[in-house]
């Protein structure tokens, strides 16, 4: 009886433990009941886990093995990644190495998970294999289970090396060269707060955990009190399989691949982190205190004070003035403080912001190899408070500003230091210790880790189009890399546009000679009407990232082996590589694209209708490039149009005129262009131009040759001269040929029968009549332009050498152009921008047009000019 007893008692607990002892707490099984499902899910659902993370994971090969990891252990993680995940169907972590759960277990699966280890421990006296020996956990990740495991515990190493306990990663290394199928490891990141670590913890992480690691009552406190704080990402997955088959790791041992492993694991997941947080942050002190300490500036004030015969305290005080004069004081507080006005003003004033996510995210990405550089157009003072707030909004660190220091006055000045912002002088001439201060101080900050926006324009554009590289600050940045105060180094070309810029009238008085008011607390004051008007909407499109290591590679040299030359020609390529970038991103909004329009028209009036065929021209040579427009122009064309229109009629740009066809009864407008604002509109129209200036200098080749039949290698040189002689007011891509641009856009007429080609010549072609026309609207870009140089010529050609003085030489250009256009010599009044003036002295000076001793020279460029512009709309 008592056999017959055991023996059924045998079989119940066989088969309630299913003939095997391989239960353990390290496995919390998908269901683990209605009740405790429902608590986990509404404790954890206001952590956000957004779509563009989950996808990283969905990517991964079905028939893969997923192991999920996290830097440290933690309990609360693992329910999260479990109840979360099942929730957006993705594989559930259901294995815990090295986690025991308990409290979430099936009632069930506890007592089964007891019986198994006292019947084991009946039957042989000892307890069963731990969930690694026993190969239980090997034989669940093959099965299809995923596993979660961390990296980092209190006493790892202790626990690896003398005990000798079970590696998770050794385990898994020695499962993938056991089986055919890959085990992707995905690490995983949870935020409770975007702030930047700080070299010294508060009280408050000393007593309650850092934000990184946050204690369970400061965990609770924000999962109940700020629960949308709390954000997950998930990093780049390794694929183990291709990880141990790197030539590297191939031939080394178990123990050194599972720790190359651990570290590679543990640099990813760190740098994900900082690409979130930034880095570490010191204080201000802190920082300056490291920078006027280092040995290179050291030596440098050492041998500036014997140079100089200066005492050492001198320079030493000098340096440090300098200093406080340039540093960012870093406060997040400021900084979310300041995203809330920024969001303010932008709902206030504006109609929205358009970003490209899809680019931002691959830039964030890429924000794990170095530093970034941002580098935006400089249109408004908007660019870069709406840059920081965008970044912010993105889960990403606010970078340090280089700002001019025009802008340090009191009582913004402390307020944009705590933003981020360190001021630059506009000239370093003469200031031999406050140019190497400088360059240090941007050498520590990239040493750090932080990431830099700089305007490569050097100030804002007046004029609507990109102003050509300034090189001085990129050449600090060149050599601190140089100095290897970072690895690598990531530029991102940004584009910043606007349908109506804040500075418009300040910008015009500028254009046409008036003085720059310098940035001052009035100025402020007074910026305040501003708010009480509408600007349309913001545009932000990121380049793809460029990294100086890939573009050194295809260089071809390493930047320590570059001589003083070649290192000079690699950084002016690599400005206009970065104007060219920005240009490509850049978006035509209908404002621009109906201001070129109007400007273009040769009629001093014009009818809607023949406004709209205008732009159907320029609609299709966008659309011919592939352009990228303004939502606005694509959803809805015709409205974005006269939407435009409205706004110039409305701000008295151009005006209407109600014309009665006296046959017809009928009414039909007629637009007039109001002549003073002309320089306003071209400001608009020069938000675009770059998008058309291949087609200008290909259209107005072809003009020149003055005849019907031409040939590619007629027009190239054309293109080459005005390429070449345009090249202080339009940036052109270093990489291209001028014979490619012309053979893209011959292509690009044909394709709009403005050419045809020749039944029988090769690569000869012939003009339509109607591509006649529009080969005129596209030139009229350019008129401008030869107006502006062709009154810096006639400057020159009037003045000799004795009556040039070089500081009231564009004064003088801007009364000639003044007098030259009210006699009719030229039309346009846009032309008389001092910019425009400007740009074309520095063209003649440099190609030998100093004075009128020059006769030779002014006469070629004076039969040029002429030439070109007898062929431009009158």
């Amino acid at each position: 009886m008592t056999r017959l007893i055991t023996q059924k008692l045998r079989g119940w607990i066989d088969n309630f433990l299913k003939r095997t002892y391989n239960h353990f707490l390290c496995y919390l099984p998908v269901n683990i009941g209605f009740f405790s499902s429902w608590i986990l899910k509404l404790f954890f659902s206001g952590v956000k886990l957004d779509k563009e993370q989950t996808s990283v994971i969905r990517k991964i090969p079905k028939e893969s093995i997923i192991v999920y990891t996290t830097k440290h252990k933690s309990y609360f993680k693992y329910l999260f990644y479990h109840t979360r995940y099942r929730q957006e169907g993705l594989p559930v972590p259901e294995i815990g190495l090295d986690y025991r759960v308990l409290i979430w277990q099936p009632v069930s699966r506890v007592f089964r998970i007891i019986l198994a280890h006292l019947d084991y421990f009946f039957y042989n006296k000892a307890w069963p294999p731990n969930p690694y020996k026993s190969g239980y956990i090997k034989h669940e990740l093959i099965k299809g289970r995923s596993g979660l495991l961390f990296l980092v515990e209190k006493k790892g190493f202790y626990r690896r090396f003398v005990k000798e306990k079970a590696d998770p990663i050794r385990y898994l290394i020695e499962i993938q060269k056991s089986i055919e199928r890959p085990i992707f490891i995905v690490p995983q990141l949870m935020f409770f707060s975007t702030n930047p670590h700080r070299s010294t913890p508060s009280i408050i992480d000393i007593l309650f955990g850092t934000e990184e690691r946050p204690g369970k009552i400061r965990r609770i406190v924000i999962l109940f009190k700020k629960p949308g704080n709390i954000f997950v990402e998930i990093s780049e997955p390794v694929n183990l399989k291709e990880f141990l088959e790197l030539t590297e790791n191939r031939y080394q041992s178990l123990e050194q691949q599972s720790l190359q492993l651990r570290r590679y694991l543990l640099v990813q997941i760190n740098q994900h982190r900082r690409s979130i947080v930034g880095p570490i942050l010191k204080s201000r002190e802190e920082l300056k205190e490291n920078v006027l300490t280092n040995n290179r500036l050291q030596k440098f004030m050492y041998n500036h004070s014997k140079k100089r015969n200066i005492p050492i305290q001198k320079v030493h005080k000098e340096a440090d003035m300098y200093l406080d004069e340039i540093a960012a004081n870093y406060n997040i507080a400021v900084i979310r403080m300041a995203t809330v006005v920024v969001k303010w003003v932008v709902n206030t004033m504006f109609e929205g912001v358009t970003v490209n996510n899809d680019v931002l995210n691959r830039v964030k990405n890429m924000s794990k190899k170095g530093p970034l550089i941002l580098v935006p157009c400089h249109k408004s003072h908007i660019d870069y408070l709406i840059l920081s707030y965008i970044l912010y909004n993105n889960n990403m660190p606010c970078p340090h500003i280089a700002a001019g220091k025009n802008l340090s006055f009191w009582p913004l000045g402390p307020l944009f230091r705590c933003g981020g912002a360190f001021f630059i002088r506009r000239t370093f001439r003469g200031a031999v210790l406050y140019s190497k201060v400088f360059a240090e101080y941007v050498n520590k900050l990239l040493e750090e880790g932080f990431n830099i926006e700089m305007f490569i324009e050097g100030g804002r554009s007046r004029t609507g189009k990109l102003i050509m590289p300034k090189l001085g600050l990129l050449s600090i940045l060149l050599n601190a890399y140089k100095n290897e105060s970072c690895e690598d180094m990531i530029f991102v070309p940004i584009f910043i546009g606007y349908d109506r810029v804040l500075e418009e009238s300040a910008y015009l008085n500028e254009i046409e000679g008036g003085q720059k008011e310098p940035e001052s607390l009035l100025q402020v004051i007074k910026a305040g009407r501003l708010l009480k008007k509408r600007y349309g909407r913001i545009y932000i499109k990121f380049h793809e990232p460029m990294s100086l290591k890939e573009l050194l590679s295809e260089y071809g040299s390493k930047i320590q082996d570059m001589s003083s030359k070649e290192q000079n020609v690699f950084i002016r390529n690599l400005g206009h590589r970065i104007i060219n970038a920005i240009d490509n991103v850049s978006l035509v909004t209908p404002y621009a694209l109906v201001a070129s329009a109007i400007l273009n028209c040769p009629k001093k009036s014009f009818t809607y209708d023949y406004l709209i065929s205008e732009m159907e021209i320029y609609m299709t040579y966008l659309f011919s490039k592939n352009a990228k427009m303004a939502d606005t122009l694509v959803l809805d064309q015709a409205r974005a149009f006269e939407k435009a229109l409205e706004h110039y009629t409305h701000r008295k740009f151009i005006e209407k005129i109600p014309k009665k066809d006296k046959k017809s009864q009928s009414s039909e407008v007629i637009f007039k262009v109001n002549e003073s604002k002309r320089p306003v509109l071209e400001y608009y129209k020069n938000n675009c131009i770059s998008f058309f200036i291949p087609a200008a200098f290909t259209a107005l080749a072809i003009l020149e040759k003055d005849a019907f039949q031409f040939s590619t290698s007629d027009i190239v040189s054309g293109y080459t001269f005005l390429q070449e002689f345009f090249k202080n007011e339009f940036s052109y891509d270093v990489d291209k040929t001028p014979d490619y641009f012309v053979r893209k856009n011959i292509k690009i007429f044909i394709d709009d029968a403005i050419l045809m080609p020749h039944s029988t010549l090769p690569d000869t072609y012939n003009l339509t009549s109607a591509g006649y026309r529009k080969l005129k609207f596209f030139s009229s870009f350019l008129k401008p332009y030869f107006e502006s140089y062709f009154v810096v010529l006639n400057f020159f050609m009037r003045y000799p050498k004795e009556f040039i003085n070089t500081k009231d030489r564009l004064k003088k250009v801007q009364s000639m152009g003044n007098r030259m256009y009210k006699r009719k010599e030229i039309e346009r009044k846009e032309a008389l921008s001092k910019i425009n003036f400007q740009n074309a002295i520095n063209y003649f000076v440099s190609h030998g047009v100093k004075s009128s001793d020059n006769h030779d020279k002014i006469k070629l460029y004076d039969d040029t000019i002429k030439k070109y512009m007898s062929h431009l709309p009158e």
